[in-house]
């Protein structure tokens, strides 16, 4: 799932990029340092757990107990969820509005937000340590 995720979303973020929609995303600027990789890890770890328990667990379940529809609901918290990726611009709002609606329905499938923290997790090591390895030898990578 965090492969088809990720690379829906990386043609998704080329594509809008492209097109003018989104702003040119770094997803990390560390030094070459020893502790670079494992911070770059924690912090998709840290992001994964916060992000995937405060939108799926806390808000579906509140907007549940407000006796919002399942529907509404997903697309409220896809909504908010893709809110704080604005800084990367339109189709930053947009790819992870698109993700949340897919979290939402399998936390809904599911009622676990364990296996979603897992994929978000692989889906930011991707991101993260992938950039870090591959943007100095890949010219078309934006930097």
């Amino acid at each position: 799932m965090a492969l088809a995720v990720g690379s829906a979303g990386l043609a998704f973020y080329f594509a809008a990029r492209g097109a003018g929609f989104n702003l040119t995303v770094v997803p990390e600027e560390l030094p070459g340092v020893w502790w670079r990789y494992p911070v770059l890890i924690l912090s998709a770890i840290q992001n994964a757990v916060l992000e995937e328990t405060v939108v799926l667990g806390y808000l579906l379940l509140r907007l549940r107990q407000c006796r919002m529809g399942f529907l509404p609901a997903i697309m409220t918290s896809s909504a908010v969820r893709g809110s704080y990726h604005l800084y990367q611009g339109l189709g930053g709002f947009v790819g992870n509005f698109a993700m949340g609606m897919l979290f939402g329905y399998l936390y809904r499938k599911w009622d676990r937000v364990a296996p979603l923290i897992v994929c978000h997790t692989l889906l930011d090591v991707g991101a993260f340590v992938g950039y870090a390895l591959l943007a100095p030898h890949l010219t078309w990578i934006p930097s």
